[in-house]
């Protein structure tokens, strides 16, 4: 199984899985019109085939299958200790699309899900009532493109262009959408809307090749960046999660380099950094499906049921980027993670 070429592979999104409670759903009418050769299968719940024992990930993301599903229940969570709440007192996030496109090999969705296939939710207004009802109750920071990239699905989905437009009438709403795409036609479309937030992740080109499969160059990465901060939009740089790699500092500093020669630090609504940590669940999962991976199986330590890097490690790497951004940005931008190591 783990030597079969690429073309043995079905074509992306080859199946739609649908649950029969959303079949009519015009957000289901609409994706089935666009994937006309796909092979449809009504399922009762995503569960049933989302969760299913036996499933092998990383072959799965070779041929990841669609799943239209609709989402009971809670539909918006607490932020985990894991992620940053850039100073908001009510942080929390949403997962409307589970799973991604990429396939990053130190990604904690692989150690999170049984499954490499797709669920998009299509009940999107049950989402905006949950928000709006909790926006009644206190302001809120709400990320919601952590279990995915939905900037890498907006072509189908529609789902960050239906947001921001629900955001933009809010006045008590900050989101971020978290994103690796690099898709300049977005920014080239849409207005800034107050509150939003686009935050790019940026990886040394060193760290795209070796781990970040799939993903955009880091070159394209930031000229989308560039093309947002002329136009206008709050953009956010995400210098985390840091992998370390050999000659680690030249790879930042040169990344830094790059970055700078054509985003003017000034016009930076923030900037992010943390080491890569990941809870010790997911890891133990990880670690199974990617015994040759070097990011994976690299020897963190575990502090308080979360890997790290060690910490003199960590320390050191998190200085380093922290000093350089400090030339180039006001010290009040630069947000770090941080938990007792």
């Amino acid at each position: 199984m783990k030597s079969l070429r690429g073309d043995c592979y079905n074509p992306f999104f080859s199946h739609i899985y649908v649950e029969q409670a959303v079949k009519n759903h015009p957000r289901t009418q609409r994706v089935l019109a666009r994937f006309r050769d796909a092979r449809i299968i009504e399922i009762g719940h995503y569960k049933d085939v989302f969760c299913r024992r036996g499933q092998d990930f990383l072959q799965q993301h070779h041929t990841q299958k669609l799943i239209l599903a609709g989402k009971p229940g809670t539909l918006i969570y607490p932020g985990a200790p894991v992620c940053q709440s850039f100073g908001n007192d009510h942080f929390y996030y949403t997962s409307c699309v589970m799973n991604c496109i990429y396939d990053c090999e130190y990604c904690y969705l692989k150690g999170m899900y049984p499954s490499a296939n797709i669920v998009w939710f299509v009940n999107l207004e049950d989402f905006f009532s949950e928000t709006d009802r909790m926006l009644k109750q206190h302001p809120m920071y709400l990320c919601i493109s952590y279990d995915t990239d939905l900037m890498a699905m907006e072509q189908i989905t529609g789902y960050v262009r239906e947001w921001i437009r629900f955001a933009g009438s809010r006045k008590h709403l900050k989101l971020e959408i978290r994103t690796k795409c690099a898709e300049r036609s977005f920014f080239e479309q849409e207005e800034p809307v107050c509150g939003v937030v686009f935050a790019f992740t940026m990886s040394p080109q060193r760290v795209i090749d070796a781990y970040e499969h799939g993903t955009p160059s880091l070159a394209r990465r930031i000229g989308c960046a560039a093309e947002a901060v002329r136009r206008g939009f709050s953009v956010r740089l995400c210098f985390d999660p840091m992998i370390y790699v050999l000659d680690w500092e030249a790879e930042y500093e040169k990344m830094l380099e790059q970055i700078f020669r054509e985003i003017p630090a000034s016009l930076l609504w923030d900037v992010s950094v943390g080491t890569f940590r990941v809870p010790q669940d997911y890891l133990k999962n990880m670690r199974r499906q990617e015994p040759d991976s070097a990011v994976v199986q690299f020897p963190y330590q575990n502090c308080s049921g979360v890997y790290q890097y060690p910490a003199d490690l960590a320390e050191r790497m998190e200085g380093y980027l922290i000093r350089r951004l400090a030339e180039r940005i006001s010290k009040d931008k630069i947000f770090l993670w941080k938990e007792e190591r």
